[in-house]
């Protein structure tokens, strides 16, 4: 047990004294209303005022001889109470003053506006819910220190109102997502977290162990090959949101444990969900902010379709500042290109990855309004099915907004034996130390075997998706509870607390 502050201390024996009184912690209130609907009710003569009960936390106390004023926060914001000692009682006066910055109370009143013109609630009720034991942060209205704020995210919220507007707006985002894919026909399915070969996308996984079976697995790393499945059974239009995990890097862009939404249709193309993405993302734009243009950090992102399409190659020279005078669509052309602008290749022999290191330098960090990057190479894309006139490349799109991949979609491969010969090369390269490398998926490829019809496919990383909708430049600001280095005293007894009485 840590060592507690002086303060947590004084708490403490505030507890013990009431419990000695036979304080119960009480868990009979009955809630009638909250601060914000208060604050926007009608003020009438208290003889003929409607009552409220509301309950929330107290956040700061003046008290002034015989009456006093504290600010009350619940769900819906913050509302001043005000409570005179010959209104509530001598008793309940006396137990109020002991009260501190924190504690939890249910109060009973009505509304009326101060002599300074400020709506408040008239208490003529007040009893402690729930005592706080431990201090908020000195400024409990903004808890700045970034580390403290998502280490401790329960404190966030109650000392950041922005903080909890986002994740509400996480939750909206996520069943306006659900309604609009319902609507045109979608079902919503669950799908096994834990795989016996992780698959589905390039990613190193999370390996762990089944006691009862006796055996290793690993946690999801896309929601793609299962969802195939169940179009292969039939279910022509699916999707899932889940939680996906990646052992890879933390940056404000990436978590190893994120939400991805996944959908399949049969039947359609790559360029079908591009036009379905747009309206998606165009109608979530407009209800969660109210406009198409949107303020993210120092720019602003215009939604307003339609939005542009573009080849990866073609972007490079026409974005990427690249002379057209390099041809491309060599690997001579992309080293050519690569030694003009001094970009390292990772793989120099494959013309995909190599092209795919130019534009990743010279193009994505410039892309800020929605732009869709199509045609990617046949090299970085297993699951995607090759394009027809150019087989070096795939029917794939990104949608890229602010120069984040928010989308991937591709015309997914149907065709098993091409689908194997791939699985084949890439557990080639996992053979020769490639750890994002998938193996062969026996019973994927068995059931592709039974004929999956043509069919596009697209994932959408929800947390960078509300990243853009709320404003937030890291992914860390959008997740409740993002993965952080473990700390020995992993407690906010770092964070200078003062009570504000």
């Amino acid at each position: 047990m840590r060592e507690r502050s002086e303060q947590e201390e004084v708490r403490f024996e505030k507890l013990k004294k009431l419990r000695l009184k036979g304080y119960p912690f009480p868990n009979d209130v009955e809630v009638t209303s909250n601060a914000a609907a208060i604050l926007a009710a009608a003020v009438s003569e208290p003889e003929s005022a409607e009552r409220y009960t509301i309950a929330g936390r107290v956040v700061q106390i003046r008290i002034m001889g015989k009456a006093a004023f504290f600010h009350l926060l619940d769900g819906s914001g913050k509302i001043q109470v005000y409570i005179k000692k010959d209104i509530i009682g001598e008793e309940a006066f006396e137990e109020f003053k002991d009260f501190d910055i924190g504690d939890i109370v249910e109060v009973n009143g009505y509304a009326f506006v101060t002599k300074t013109g400020e709506k408040s609630l008239f208490g003529e009720g007040i009893r402690l819910l729930v005592k706080s034991l431990i201090p908020l942060p000195e400024k409990w209205h903004g808890l700045t220190d970034v580390e403290s704020r998502y280490r401790h995210r329960y404190v966030d919220l109650i000392s950041n109102p922005e903080i909890r507007d986002v994740f509400k707006k996480r939750s909206k985002i996520i069943n306006l997502i659900r309604s609009f894919l319902d609507e045109r026909g979608y079902v919503e399915v669950e799908t096994p977290v834990l795989h016996y070969i992780p698959g589905g996308a390039t990613a190193r996984p999370f390996k762990t162990h089944h006691n009862s079976l006796d055996t290793d697995m690993f946690l999801r790393i896309a929601l793609e090959l299962p969802l195939k499945k169940c179009v292969v059974g039939g279910l022509e239009r699916v999707y899932e949101i889940g939680r996906i995990f990646r052992n890879e890097g933390l940056s404000k862009k990436h978590n190893p444990e994120f939400t991805m939404l996944e959908f399949y249709q049969a039947y359609a193309t790559f360029h079908d969900l591009m036009q379905l993405t747009e309206e998606l993302v165009v109608h979530l734009v407009k209800s969660v902010c109210g406009s198409l243009k949107v303020p993210f950090g120092e720019t602003e992102i215009d939604f307003t379709p339609p939005w542009p399409r573009i080849s990866m190659l073609e972007s490079v020279h026409a974005i990427g500042g690249v002379d057209r005078h390099l041809d491309l669509n060599t690997l001579e052309g992309v080293h050519a290109a690569a030694k003009h602008h001094k970009i390292d290749l990772d793989e120099p022999s494959d013309w995909g990855r190599s092209l795919e290191n130019l534009w990743a330098a010279l193009v994505e960090e410039k892309l800020v309004n929605p732009v869709f990057i199509t045609h990617h190479p046949f090299s970085i894309s297993p699951l995607a099915r090759q394009t027809l006139e150019d087989p070096k490349v795939t029917d794939r799109f990104e949608l890229i907004i602010a120069g984040m991949e928010t989308a991937n979609a591709f015309s997914e491969l149907n065709d098993a034996e091409d689908q194997r010969a791939r699985f084949e090369e890439q557990a080639a390269r996992k053979a020769k130390g490639d750890e994002e490398a998938c193996d062969i998926d026996e019973d994927f490829l068995h059931a592709l075997e039974h004929g999956m019809p043509p069919t596009a496919g697209e994932g959408i990383g929800i947390d960078r998706l509300v990243m853009l909708l709320t404003n937030a430049q890291s992914i860390r600001d959008v997740l409740l509870f993002p993965q952080l280095k473990p700390k020995e005293d992993d407690t906010l007894s770092q964070v200078e607390t003062k009570d504000c009485k």
